[in-house]
């Protein structure tokens, strides 16, 4: 028997040689999804994808230095530049796109709390989507439980706010983001969130101005309603009274 040619091959295994990337891509769209700087795209990567999607991203990253005519061979301090930016990009600072939601353990509220609850500062780590520059800062989380409200441990809360930071962001849609996931995970009565970020798009280019700050807020249910909770929120966050 002749053994198999080149087009034999070619029709039995049609997307050999596709980037990662396109396959990811095509997925995404088959299932009419959103894969903006912000969403998570786990679900439609497959094992082994990321990895290669690392060297792809790698590979292009090369090729942006040496548009950028920078020496990558020849200089000791670029030679591993492109692999470095692509692990820091898809493992740490955009991990939040890739990776599935961090396990959450709820518990029923056996003790009827009711009472404010304030979770913070916890630390921002992210980067803005219209340049990728850093935005550094943190978040305070208020709850008003009820009796029917899932309890999350403390530390829980600092998970999240790193899964959905840890994508390119602009802060005020990732503080609703952040609320909307902490509405369906808890289901309290109210809901408080306050960030403030230093952005580097304005003090490390642009108009370089080192000490302005961002910050914003999202309330919900009872927060919304009541000025007195929320003056009570706000009053109790450390410099923000």
């Amino acid at each position: 028997m002749s053994s198999p040619t080149a087009a034999d091959m070619t029709q039995q295994h049609p997307d050999e040689g596709t980037p990662v990337s396109v396959k990811i891509r095509e997925r995404l769209v088959a299932a009419r999804k959103r894969f903006h700087a912000n969403d998570n795209i786990s679900d439609f990567i497959q094992p082994g994808e990321l990895e290669r999607l690392l060297d792809e991203v790698e590979d292009k990253m090369k090729a942006v230095l040496d548009s950028m005519v920078i020496d990558t061979k020849g200089d000791h301090n670029t030679n591993d530049t492109a692999r470095r930016v692509a692990k820091m990009y898809l493992s740490e600072v955009f991990r939040g796109r890739y990776v599935p939601q961090p396990p959450i353990t709820e518990f029923p509220n056996a003790e009827h709390l009711n009472e404010l609850m304030i979770v913070g500062p916890l630390a921002v780590r992210s980067a803005c989507s219209h340049h990728l520059c850093p935005v550094i800062g943190k978040i305070w989380i208020g709850v008003m439980p009820n009796e029917h409200t899932n309890v999350i441990g403390l530390s829980k809360y600092a998970r999240l706010v790193d899964w959905i930071m840890g994508r390119p962001q602009i802060q005020e849609e990732a503080v609703v983001q952040l609320a909307d996931l902490i509405m369906e995970k808890t289901q309290p009565d109210g809901l408080a969130i306050v960030m403030e970020a230093s952005h580097f798009c304005m003090s490390w280019r642009g108009v370089r101005d080192m000490d302005s700050k961002m910050i914003n807020s999202v309330m919900r249910g009872v927060f919304l309603k009541d000025p007195a909770l929320r003056r009570e929120f706000l009053s109790l966050i450390p410099g923000k009274n």
